[in-house]
């Protein structure tokens, strides 16, 4: 068993506090800001020659200086909603993924992850308390306390009013806020179902070693978490993060935000691993298991590059103005996040981890979990700033929020997961596969 340790307990709350204390700065000041600040922020960003806009539903309606102005109000007071948001779902998603992975692994009928499958199982346990924040963001939004999804504006959809978009009028079949609503809660309360009825299951293998039909339902429910993850994983990219530009899409999205979440994981799952086996409490975890994790990282970072690649590289040569008005902006406000991501994404692990051998160094695997980690959180903040805070976002207050939230949620993270970790047995011997994970050795 693994005792959560009070050095570790109260580090993770110090930084939910110390999360707190700077989101609530932030906040003060980003609502301390009158029309004449904002006014002034705005005419300095259209002074530098930036023209381009952030969010293709900019380009709807009235275009004079009080619409521009109300725009700009909007943006930067959404600053303290779309910092949460960013790294809400973000930790929401690694958690999912985890979960994902751990199915994976039990569908297969893998054995050199069984030493790991509590590890996952603890960072899964993640997902009621990132589905609670999630919840409330939702709440916030349609309820008005919030404007991360400009598609919420009734006005937008009503054939009468001067703000009229045609495009948003077509997808309100789907873009509507009761049916938003239901969706997120049927993706929380589904992946909080799976989480604790495949916590439940493995816990009953265990307990009953050598239960043919116990082993078998922990199959059925993997399988059943992966056709549900399949959708859910897909649909709330959609609602969470692509409908933040509804104007815009793409068929590759989906898999590009899940994977970014899914490499994010596997670099936890080491760092939590390797922690492990530094406290002298996880024995059986060695260099061959920390390969395997190794390999999975660098794939999932290679196929992160990929889809950011071919998503890219196909908007680029259409040129289609509906669709390359996402990089756009970007490119011209978030030039200093945007494309230098690549460097930690995909060049840091295309160029440390392609070594078999490297894979087995504890200390450069582990810094590059963390290199991993901080590279999609900045991902995920390209994902969610520009089409909630456009070029705003460059200011104390917003990094002060930025930091605060995700200072937040690392904390909350990791109490919650550690605390979970505690309270599992740590070695899964019931499964029968245990011994196969115990006596794994990597070929090469």
């Amino acid at each position: 068993m693994y005792s959560f340790s009070p050095k570790l307990r109260l580090y993770s709350i110090i930084l939910i506090v110390v999360g707190v204390v700077l989101f609530g700065i932030g906040y003060a000041l980003n609502h301390g800001l009158d029309d004449t600040a904002i006014s002034h922020w705005m005419e300095s960003v259209h002074s530098k020659g930036h023209e381009a806009p952030t969010h293709s539903s900019e380009l709807v309606g009235p275009q004079d200086h009080n619409a521009h102005l109300e725009h700009a109000k909007h943006q930067i007071h959404n600053q303290p909603l779309a910092a949460i948001h960013t790294f809400a779902v973000f930790a929401f998603g690694i958690s999912c993924c985890a979960l994902f992975f751990y199915s994976i692994q039990h569908a297969a009928h893998a054995g050199w992850s069984i030493i790991v499958t509590r590890v996952m199982e603890a960072i899964a346990s993640f997902i009621p308390y990132g589905g609670a924040l999630l919840v409330i963001i939702m709440l916030l939004n349609i309820s008005g306390y919030g404007h991360l999804f400009h598609w919420m504006d009734p006005e937008l959809t009503d054939p009468n009013s001067p703000e009229f978009d045609v495009i948003l009028f077509e997808k309100k079949r789907f873009l509507n806020i009761p049916f938003y609503a239901i969706r997120t809660l049927i993706y929380v309360l589904g992946a909080t179902f799976f989480v604790l009825k495949l916590k439940s299951v493995s816990k009953k293998v265990d307990e009953n070693k050598g239960n043919r039909k116990i082993y078998a339902s922990l199959y059925s429910w993997s399988v059943g978490y992966i056709a549900f993850f399949g959708f859910a994983s897909a649909a709330w990219a959609w609602d969470w993060l692509m409908s933040i530009d509804p104007h815009w899409y793409s068929t590759l999205y989906i898999w590009y935000s899940m994977v970014s979440c899914l490499s994010t994981s596997i670099a936890v799952m080491i760092i939590i691993s390797v922690y492990l086996k530094k406290k002298g409490v996880y024995p059986q975890f060695n260099n061959n298991h920390l390969h395997d994790l190794g390999k999975f990282l660098f794939a999932t970072s290679m196929l992160w590059s990929y889809l950011w690649f071919c998503q890219f590289m196909l908007y680029w040569y259409a040129n289609v103005p509906e669709e390359v008005n996402y990089f756009f902006g970007r490119f011209e406000y978030y030039a200093p996040t945007f494309l230098p991501m690549l460097i930690i994404n995909f060049l840091a692990p295309l160029l440390v981890l392609v070594s078999s051998s490297i894979k087995r160094n504890y200390k450069v695997v582990t810094f590059m979990a963390c290199v991993v980690i901080i590279g999609h959180a900045v991902d995920y903040f390209n994902m969610v700033m520009p089409g909630t805070v456009g070029p705003y976002w460059n200011n104390a207050s917003n990094a002060l929020l930025v930091l605060g939230s995700f200072v937040f949620v690392i904390g909350l993270f990791t109490f919650t997961v550690m605390t979970a970790l505690s309270k599992l047995k740590l070695m899964p011997t019931g499964n029968p596969f245990f011994h196969e994970s115990e006596i794994y050795e990597y070929p090469f």
